[in-house]
């Protein structure tokens, strides 16, 4: 049986066009497009090709798109780049709803480096605190890394404005829009920011493939030294089948953009719209707006998410939960802990994330299905309403 995908921010489906575009790659066309042979010319035109419509869907110059391997390795060079063009500043601003591609590099560098880590916080939507923002922007900052949008409740942050303080004040700023790139539309040259990452598993293409926005003119120190390839920025062999996808699952999405925002926004409502309905205490967690389009997080009070989770993927519906086992305690996610969501809701957060290949028909099924799901949890549940012994607490603890 076809899976009921809707796990698309952990990673999507390879477009067949994109698919098509990249196998002859593979095989015919497998020259090392540095070469000076021709043969090696064609597949080099075919990347900057790829570039050039990288670079569309972002809205800046193709010469300020480096190609990477995944979203993480840019992360890691756009903020170790920041520390060693300034190494006279030692603090790193950030929030506490980042991915773990920014959270784990920053905690390792307060702990291994000595830098001056500000984890920045959000209120129970979800949202930046303003205020907190600037604050922290000392003369001491080499860089701030706030992602576009999050990839648990698909929140959006107001990047340009953000950018465009820190801008104001000296300090480098970068954004992980990892989930947003593609999803929501982009003109980098009309913002302040100076690097952005990537990655194309997230909107169609293949996995193993990424980009990093450098803006021109921005001081910069690659990561991986030791070849002339991406001009000196990115050493080592491009990955050209990926590459070449990506350009094509760029250029896709800007066709699809409009629907994404439209027919796959109008099955994210009527999905949450209708659990929250059907299913008593249960609560959307993030902001209803600004969102991605395809995202959901829905807590669902008094069950846990990985229970729920088992009980849909016999079904064949494919989700995420916003809770990790971890050593055999179950943690709720440090996004909905930042958030201040209470306990018995944070262990029982499920997200949604819908894409272009989703269906009615499969929204209709999650609406059938997982109300009984949560009834029938709910009722051999040690931790129902009926047997909950102690007032309502932040999954924060305080």
């Amino acid at each position: 049986m076809k899976p009921i995908y809707l796990d698309n921010n952990a990673t999507t489906q390879v477009d067949p066009l994109v698919l098509e575009e990249m196998l002859p790659y593979f095989s015919e066309l497998y020259a090392n497009p540095s070469s000076m042979h021709t043969f090696g010319g064609q597949v080099g035109g075919k990347l900057r090709q790829a570039r050039s419509r990288v670079a569309a869907l972002l809205g800046c110059a193709p010469d300020e798109v480096v190609f990477t391997a995944c979203g993480t390795e840019s992360d890691n060079t756009a903020i170790r780049s920041a520390l060693t063009v300034r190494p006279d500043r030692r603090r790193i601003v950030t929030t506490k709803v980042e991915h773990p591609a920014i959270l784990g590099l920053v905690e390792h560098l307060k702990k291994t480096e000595g830098y001056d880590v500000v984890l920045l916080p959000v209120d129970g939507e979800g949202n930046l605190d303003l205020a907190a923002y600037k604050a922290a922007l000392t003369p001491d900052t080499a860089i701030v890394s706030v992602m576009w949008a999050n990839n648990e409740t698909g929140v959006v942050f107001p990047i340009p404005e953000l950018s465009a303080i820190a801008r104001e004040r000296g300090i480098l700023f970068h954004t992980d829009a990892v989930q947003a790139v593609g999803k929501i539309p982009m003109k980098l040259s009309e913002t302040a920011v100076d690097m952005l990452s990537l990655s194309g598993h997230k909107l169609h293409a293949s996995k193993g493939v990424g980009a990093l926005y450098v803006r021109k003119g921005t001081p910069f120190a690659p990561l991986l030294i030791g070849g002339h390839q991406e001009r000196g920025m990115r050493s080592g062999t491009e990955n050209t089948p990926g590459l070449i996808g990506l350009g094509k699952a760029c250029e896709l999405a800007q066709t699809h953009m409009a629907e994404e925002n439209s027919r796959v926004r109008a099955l994210r409502d009527r999905l949450e719209q209708g659990l929250l309905a059907a299913v008593p205490n249960s609560k959307l967690n993030g902001a209803k707006e600004p969102r991605l389009p395809n995202t959901s997080n829905i807590s669902f009070k008094f069950v846990e998410g990985e229970a729920i989770l088992l009980r849909l993927d016999q079904l064949g519906i494919c989700a995420s939960s916003g809770s990790a086992c971890s050593s055999g305690s179950l943690e709720p996610s440090h996004v909905l802990r930042a958030m201040g969501v209470p306990f018995t809701f944070a262990h029982g957060s499920i997200r949604f994330s819908l894409s272009r290949t989703t269906t009615d028909a499969e929204i209709d099924l999650v609406l059938t299905e997982l109300p009984k799901i949560i009834d029938t949890l709910r009722k051999i549940s040690p931790f129902n309403e009926q047997n909950a012994m102690e007032e309502e607490k932040p999954a924060c603890g305080c």
